[in-house]
Parts: structure tokens; C-alpha cells; sequence
């Protein structure tokens, strides 16, 4: 290969201080072999002079070339000392510029390959394909880049509106045993901070446990649904925190309960589950529909479908719970908002009640203060949702993801809103 030939060679390589000895042109892949050039170092231990060991040839994947996977075969040096009595002995030469090590990438295609996975929501799989190079050796990349730059520990400021939800991870083994993981996100941001293993109150407590006195006192909300362990949470770590259960979960619960009365009574009445031409299984949707999107016609369905099918009027009473329920958030004050709930719980756990509506009353008596502080604070955990449906998202992206750490990992680049300015300094860890 002529002199010019060669430079030019070097020029398309865009490594600093290499030699490209040799270029093999393929249909579908091109090998290039290279060489690092520079002054010889000094010994690693004892700072002596050193000799040319061996060289061995390390095959690195790098970014495509003018259509085709690329592989770069580095000739890496193995340097011996001379000194007799260096406990070193021998070491192989490093250039962080072109491949970190223990990865089987370049660093430039490492790099690439995190903003693809991460920040794009590529699958592995699609991008191992793109680089020519196992499956493996992209999530090593992304894992390791990753965790470099989910690590900054100005990823994220001050929180005001903490929110706990969990979300399944993965199923696992013969009986699909279900593993869960927690998000814990800024609501007021929509950020998720981090994920923790599992759903109790362990995971979340340690985690806040790691974090700064300061930080911890500037959480002035907690939001979840009606989780104990969440509650919990909230209570040990941040007793200060004013805690908020989502207005979403509460009406959700309403519902539930409304239709465990509807199938329990279609039960009693019929003899069999639902079908299509009984009373209750027609109603089941309007039942749930909210009482003002209801029209004249609607309406008038709804109730000859349950004087039809609701002899007792069980139905009916946990149908009129529910749009009670509903109402609680048309108060404005939260002094207002606690003495109605209070009363209301107490209403509702009458013995003249459905056993599904005197179920809900217990639920709202032990739940009154975090749900009319809502009426206080108006956070929600909505963002929270929003930030499982794009972790979830990463899950289908991968047809599920069993590793934890790969899970967090593509979790935070994904959702977390990692500074990616930073991807070109940080080395991998």
C-alpha cells in the first residue's frame, strides 16, 4: 500500500496515532488492521525501560462502513520489563481511544450503541446487526457506558413530589413466578429516578436511605396508590412528607368493587357467569361509565337493566357508592374534603350495605387523610404511570429483559433523562 494510500486509510479510520497496516474488503464486512504508533512507554510497576513482548491481534467491532460491518483488528503490544526484580513483569499496551477494556467494541461504536439502545429504544438485537457483532458484546457496551452516565450525580436536582409504583419486571421459571420492580420518579419532573427490586417497602427505604439529609428534607409530597408497603415507605424515610393517594386508584377501587357486587350477584341470581343476554353482564359497561356522561337513553338502560337483574338492589347501592366516591373530588377545600370522606367511609360500612361497598368504606376510613390531601397538595401519580408505560416499553422492545441490572440500566437511559452531553467524556465503568 503507497505512503498516500495509507494516510488516506488513516484519514477514514478517524483513530489518533495509529497505523492502518492492512484493509480487507469484503461483500458485506471490512477488516482493518491497525497499529498503535507513539514513544515506548515505561514499565507500569516500577517505571524501567521495556521491550516488545509478542503481539496479539484483538478483534474489536466498530461502526459500519460505507455500508458494511466494520471489524477492527487492533495488534495490540505486550510489553516485558527488563528489570529482574519488577513485580509487573509483563502488561499489554491500553488506548482508551480506541476500545475500553474487558468490551469487544471500539469505544466510538460503544458510545454510539449506548444512544441507541438507551436514549433511541433500539432493540439489542437490531444493533448488534447494524455493528456485526454478537449480542452480548452491545449490552456489555451499553451496560458499562451506562452506568457512567446514569451515575452522574447531577442526573438529578432538588424533588418536591416523590412517586413510588411498581410494575412487572419479568416472569420467571416453570410456574411464570412473577418478579416486580419499584419506579421511583419526580412526579413534578415526570423523571424516573431509579428502580429497585421488588415491591415491598425494602427496596425504596434503602434507596432513600443513600441519599443526602438535604435532599431527603426537601420532599414536601409523597404520592402513591393505596400501597401499604408504599405507605410505609413514606412513613419511615420521610415522616414529614405530606402523603397523597392518587385520585385515579381511588375511583379504580370504586369500580372493583362496584363490579365483584355485579358478578357476585349475577352469580346468586342466575346460577352462571355472565352472558350476553343477562341484565347485569348488558350493564357491566355503563355501570362503570361516569354517571354525568350518561344520557337520557343510558340512563334509562341502566336502571331497567338493573331492576331487571338486581332484585335486592345490591347493585344498585354499590353503583351509588361509586359516583359518591367520584364526588369527593368536587370538593375544593381539604378540611371540607377529610370530614366528608370520614363520614362517608362510616356510610358506607353500614350493615345494610353490599359486603363489596362495606369493603370499600373500611379501605377509605384507613386511607382518609392521604386521600383528601390531594385536595392540598393536587399531585397525582399520574407521571408515575407514564414513566411505566415507557419502562414497559423497553420491555417489549427486548421481549422482556431478565437480567436486572441490564433492566435498570436501559430503565434509566430510557425514562431516567440522563445528561447525554456527557456520553462523550465519561469512560466506562
Amino acid at each position: 500500500m503507497s505512503s498516500d494510500a495509507t494516510r488516506m486509510c488513516e484519514l477514514l479510520v478517524g483513530l489518533p496515532d495509529v497505523n492502518v497496516i492492512e484493509v480487507i474488503e469484503g461483500d458485506e464486512q471490512l477488516v482493518v488492521t491497525i497499529a498503535t504508533r507513539g514513544p515506548r512507554p515505561g514499565c507500569a510497576g516500577c517505571g524501567g525501560v521495556v521491550s516488545v513482548k509478542d503481539r496479539a491481534d484483538v478483534s474489536l467491532a466498530d461502526l459500519p462502513c460505507f455500508g458494511r460491518s466494520t471489524i477492527l483488528v487492533w495488534r495490540k503490544v505486550r510489553w516485558l520489563c527488563r528489570s529482574q526484580r519488577c513485580a509487573v513483569g509483563s502488561f499489554t499496551e491500553q488506548a482508551p481511544a480506541i476500545a475500553a477494556s474487558r468490551l469487544a467494541i471500539t469505544d466510538r461504536a460503544g458510545r454510539w450503541a449506548t444512544v441507541q439502545v438507551g436514549r433511541r429504544g433500539r432493540s439489542v438485537a437490531e444493533v448488534a446487526i447494524e455493528l456485526g457483532c454478537g449480542w452480548h458484546a452491545v449490552v456489555d457496551a451499553v451496560v458499562a457506558y451506562g452506568e457512567a452516565l446514569v451515575g452522574d450525580p447531577d442526573r438529578f436536582a432538588d424533588v418536591e413530589a416523590l412517586g413510588l409504583d411498581e410494575t412487572l419486571h419479568v416472569r420467571l421459571g416453570p410456574w411464570r413466578t412473577q418478579v416486580w420492580s419499584t419506579q421511583i420518579v419526580d412526579v413534578g419532573a415526570g423523571q424516573l429516578l431509579d428502580v429497585v427490586a421488588g415491591r415491598s417497602s425494602v427496596g425504596p427505604c434503602k434507596w432513600l436511605a443513600e441519599q443526602s439529609n438535604a435532599w431527603l428534607d426537601g420532599i414536601r409530597w409523597g404520592a402513591m396508590d393505596l400501597s401499604g408497603p408504599y405507605r410505609k415507605v413514606f412513613d419511615t424515610m420521610l415522616p414529614d412528607a405530606v402523603q397523597v393517594a392518587d385520585p385515579f386508584h381511588v375511583c379504580k377501587l370504586a369500580n372493583t368493587k362496584l363490579d365483584e357486587c355485579r358478578r357476585r350477584v349475577q352469580n346468586e341470581t342466575m346460577g352462571h357467569r355472565g352472558r350476553k343476554n343477562d341484565p347485569l353482564y348488558r350493564c357491566r359497561r355503563l355501570l362503570t361509565k361516569a354517571d354525568e356522561r350518561l344520557d337520557d337513553r343510558g340512563r334509562s338502560k341502566l336502571l331497567g337493566l338493573l331492576d331487571a337483574g338486581d332484585p335486592r338492589g345490591e347493585v344498585r347501592a354499590a353503583w351509588h357508592a361509586k359516583e359518591v366516591v367520584r364526588s369527593i373530588y368536587d370538593h375544593h377545600d381539604p378540611d371540607l374534603a377529610l370530614e366528608f370522606v370520614s363520614r362517608l367511609a362510616v356510610d358506607l360500612q353500614d350493615e345494610s350495605c353490599p359486603i363489596e361497598v362495606r369493603s370499600l368504606g373500611r379501605t377509605l376510613r384507613r386511607w382518609r387523610h392521604e386521600i383528601a390531601a390531594w385536595h392540598l397538595a393536587h399531585v397525582s401519580n399520574g407521571p408515575t404511570e407514564a414513566v411505566n408505560n415507557l419502562v414497559k416499553r423497553v420491555k417489549r422492545v427486548a421481549f422482556g429483559i431478565t437480567n436486572f441490572a441490564n433492566y435498570r440500566i436501559r430503565a434509566l437511559l430510557y425514562a431516567g433523562k440522563p445528561n447525554w452531553e456527557l456520553l462523550r467524556t465519561i469512560q466506562p465503568r
